[in-house]
């Protein structure tokens, strides 16, 4: 339950649309609401100002699915992160409208009405932009769960990929447009070096996410997160491996002046 509902819910009482009664009702599952396999946080919204978001690594499709038709009625958007098209599947018979599946970035989402989800609602769109930027082609997947996460969450994205360090003028062309973001994003697997040449670059916080795209020494994006966390450029920080929508959490509120 965000802020609105719960605001408008008061209002219906004051107003006499709804009783006492049945405001009790709406709220007795606050904070969380206990469903059997998951406990969900019905109060994150108004504590935090977002809704809680759904992790799908190690959830089954159905279970996405339960957690998302519970959700819907109190919290836009609705966002389950590393989830295939048979979480889509599952979650249209209880979530009919409003829902969408972002192949690339594995992303389920719902944003509310009858319409399918579509990033940057331009009602809710802040002036300021994040730029997102990935290393090499293989890194695509994760730059877009940043990309599309931070449209959702109502920012502007330019997308600049396949900019690595292995051909470094791919970045220099980009750079002047790279400069007008308010917050960056730098997603790069195999060495990781491309955050800190951006953080060297740019007058603006860079967030750096390693990614498990290498082999032999990458060791699943430890190497990448290594030089990540080692960087001499200031300004740079960093999440976790292949979490492109932490990142993205982050920049939007940046950019959003929440942080």
């Amino acid at each position: 339950m965000d802020e609105k509902v719960l605001q408008g819910l008061l209002v219906d009482v004051a107003e006499g649309r709804a009783t006492p009664y049945e405001a009790a009702q709406r709220l007795k599952t606050l904070p969380y609401e206990d469903i059997g396999f998951a406990k969900i946080d019905t109060h994150r919204d108004i504590r935090t100002g977002r809704g809680e978001v759904i992790f799908g690594i190690g959830k089954t499709p159905g279970q996405v699915a339960k957690i998302m038709e519970r959700m819907v009625a109190d919290s836009s958007p609705v966002i389950a992160t590393k989830v295939g098209p048979e979480y889509y599947e599952a979650a249209k018979g209880a979530v009919p409208e409003g829902l969408a599946y972002y192949e690339q970035a594995r992303l389920l989402a719902y944003v509310g009405g009858g319409e399918a989800a579509a990033p940057t609602d331009k009602a809710n769109v802040c002036s300021g932009r994040v730029a997102v930027l990935c290393a090499g082609t293989a890194d695509i997947p994760i730059a877009e769960e940043a990309a599309v996460t931070s449209e959702l969450y109502g920012v502007s994205v330019d997308r600049h990929y396949d900019v690595g360090v292995a051909g470094i003028h791919r970045l220099l062309d980009k750079v002047e447009d790279i400069r007008k973001a308010k917050a960056i994003i730098v997603v790069a697997g195999m060495e990781g070096a491309l955050a800190s040449v951006v953080g060297g670059l740019a007058d603006v916080p860079v967030i750096a996410v390693p990614t498990s795209v290498g082999y032999g020494v990458s060791m699943g994006g430890l190497t990448a997160l290594f030089t990540m966390l080692n960087s001499c450029s200031l300004g740079v920080s960093v999440v976790n491996i292949d979490n492109g929508f932490g990142a993205a959490y982050l920049a939007s509120m940046i950019v959003q002046g929440k942080a």
